[in-house]
């Protein structure tokens, strides 16, 4: 909730901004700035994700200085990628490409803590309409919301669940599954909820190639 109030309140105080250029001078816009914080203990896992916009979305700008050997997995072609923060080239390991390891909004990756800290991502909200393609044929794949909200995964961010699809929740140290049920067309044993910043570990049996939402900063 914390992190919640903090981007909206950013996110306000954009907008204001914004309001009072247009008055003044006609210049209007829609951009929204706003932030938020995952807070990692000391050899925490998390799958994390980033749900603002920046020009560079990589690890290297996104997560520039982590505790010295902490590492980011990526999931890709059914394995984990690992880059790991050299101790000794303050850099994303192995070079020369590790650093350069997306982390796009719609995007997951595992980051491990090798110290307490807190991974701050600060950009733009996007809006309009956006979309996020989904991998289908029972493959498992990592994606996001890009939106910076949390709540159940259909009911509140709109992922297109359909029968036999099943979503997945990190809690640090194993997965908590829920199914789209085909018969009650809902998810079973209950819809998982996400929260600000988190990764989701999907596997799509339904035919529906995008999550598609339509989202305004109010």
């Amino acid at each position: 909730m914390r992190t919640i109030k903090a981007l909206l309140c950013v996110a306000a105080l954009a907008a204001g901004i914004a309001t009072s250029l247009a008055q003044s001078s006609n210049v209007y816009s829609l951009n929204v700035v706003g932030y938020y914080n995952i807070p990692l203990t000391a050899g925490q896992t998390a799958l994390i994700a980033n749900q603002l916009n920046t020009t560079n979305n990589t690890i290297a700008s996104l997560i520039p200085n982590p505790p010295v050997n902490s590492s980011f997995w990526k999931f890709g072609n059914g394995n984990w990628n690992l880059s790991t923060f050299d101790p000794d080239l303050l850099d994303w390991e192995p070079s020369p490409s590790a650093g350069n390891t997306t982390l796009n909004m719609g995007e997951a990756g595992m980051f491990r803590a090798a110290a307490a800290t807190t991974l701050t991502f600060v950009g733009e909200v996007q809006q309009g309409t956006l979309t996020v393609p989904l991998v289908s044929g029972g493959a498992a794949f990592t994606r996001s919301s890009i939106v910076p909200q949390a709540g159940l995964l259909s009911t509140d961010l709109g992922y297109p669940g359909e029968p036999n699809d099943s979503s997945y929740k990190f809690t640090g140290v194993n997965w908590t599954l829920a199914t789209f049920d085909p018969d009650l067309l809902d998810w079973e044993p209950a819809e998982l909820s996400y929260g600000v910043g988190e990764g989701i570990m999907l596997k799509k049996a339904g035919p529906t190639t995008a999550w598609v939402r339509n989202f305004t900063v109010q």
